[in-house]
């Protein structure tokens, strides 16, 4: 659909957007909702580290292991049906954890539940694109929103509920939002099947598209290249952040443990108005790249405070590092944006999160054996400085608009 062609809305779409909007919501409660009522669980179920270990360190190995096999899962299944299949995973997953009687139900049942939300992750980009591609910038800025919202809830409701009626209901909450998402998907599947059954009949090639397999040939895009290293930079220095911070600013600009708490909550804030309007900015600019130079120069400013003036306008620090993650939902919107296919957005939001995931995963472990190693937090701080620059290059290339498919069709030149 040509993206000067306006429809309304909700007009033929409102399952979609109606599922789009409520698997959104669904992202990260599996990731929020545990960790502030564990104190509660281990009375129940016996938790030793390691256990917490692995429960912590699940969401972005999961995520990253969702990125590599959606775009394959997604050909075999199609998009609809395979997220049908993460809504399926993550009902289950976290019904099974509410219910866990041992440590191994825990684990397993939350890497159910964080696999079909990671599949969710790489789906609603092209999904966006398949149903929106008149509106990708509106229903993008939406459904980012909601993923911060649903990072967000958790964390709040999450010890009142527990408090009131017990942790496996805190936990079943969850549940009951993420079966909501199951019902629109549904109508969307059914009508999709439907229109692909009418315009086989009809061999109506606007419809049947040829999605040709274009994972193995993403390593040689420059435009998947940046993108993933501009998701990168976001999810790198957010893990680290939400693993680290508080132990960081007791150490060095010594606040209370309550306080350190506060903070961690207002950088994790911070980012959410970023959601609302990156996407809009960037469909504004014709260098993208702009927005990721202010995105590092942000992460510059706001480690570079707390690594030298840790003590001095402690909250203006954090706020700022905040903000640097608006690189996360522009990544979001580049998906769409340099892609000129669907097959092209699953494979790229597959590569994109696969990749960057995978290597963000590793930022608490790093971040905490820098600190062990010089005793201090100096490297650790230096370490997400270094990373943050890496978004420069990206944005050397994504400063002209390129397609991913347009990399993908070059062929280098035979030697003379």
């Amino acid at each position: 659909m040509p993206a000067d062609r306006l429809l309304p809305l909700w007009a033929g779409r409102t399952a979609a957007l109606l599922g789009i909007l409520l698997v959104a919501l669904n992202l990260r409660t599996a990731v929020a909702s545990l960790s502030p009522i564990l104190s509660m669980i281990e009375h129940d179920v016996p938790l030793n580290p390691v256990v917490v270990g692995i429960v912590g360190a699940a969401p972005p190995l999961m995520f990253a292991l969702a990125g590599l096999v959606s775009p394959l899962l997604s050909r075999r299944l199609g998009l609809e049906g395979l997220l049908l299949i993460a809504i399926g995973a993550m009902v289950v997953g976290q019904l099974a954890r509410a219910l866990a009687p041992n440590p191994t139900t825990l684990v397993v049942s939350t890497a159910v539940a964080l696999l079909g939300a990671g599949i969710g992750n790489v789906l609603l980009p092209p999904l966006v694109k398949r149903y929106f591609s008149d509106r990708m910038t509106q229903v993008t800025t939406g459904y980012a929103v909601l993923i911060a919202f649903s990072t967000a809830l958790p964390p709040l409701a999450a010890v009142p509920v527990a408090t009131a009626f017990g942790w496996r209901a805190s936990l079943c909450v969850w549940v009951a939002l993420a079966l909501t998402a199951i019902l629109p998907w549904i109508v969307a599947s059914r009508a999709r099947a439907r229109q692909l059954r009418l315009a086989r009949e009809s061999d109506d090639d606007n419809v049947v598209e040829s999605e040709p397999a274009l994972e193995g040939r993403l390593f040689r895009s420059p435009v998947a290249w940046a993108i993933m290293i501009t998701f990168m930079v976001s999810s790198f220095t957010v893990y680290a952040g939400f693993a680290w911070l508080p132990s960081l600013l007791v150490d060095t600009a010594h606040v209370t443990p309550g306080q350190a708490g506060s903070l961690l909550a207002l950088f994790a804030i911070a980012g959410f108005p970023c959601s609302l309007v990156v996407p809009s900015i960037a469909a504004r600019l014709k260098n993208v790249g702009i927005l990721i130079y202010v995105a590092v120069g942000l992460l510059l400013v706001g480690y570079g405070g707390l690594l030298l003036f840790p003590t001095v306008a402690t909250p203006l620090w954090i706020v700022v590092a905040g903000l640097g993650p608006l690189l996360f939902p522009l990544a979001l919107y580049l998906i769409n944006q340099r892609t000129r296919t669907h097959a092209g957005s699953v494979a790229l939001s597959g590569f994109v999160q696969g990749v960057g995931y995978l290597i963000a995963a590793a930022s608490p472990l790093l971040f905490g054996i820098l600190h062990q190693v010089s005793g201090g937090w100096t490297l650790s701080i230096g370490l997400l400085i270094l990373v943050s620059l890496a978004g420069i290059p990206a944005a050397i290339i994504l400063r002209r608009h390129r397609y991913l498919e347009d990399d993908l069709a070059r062929r280098p030149r035979a030697s003379s």
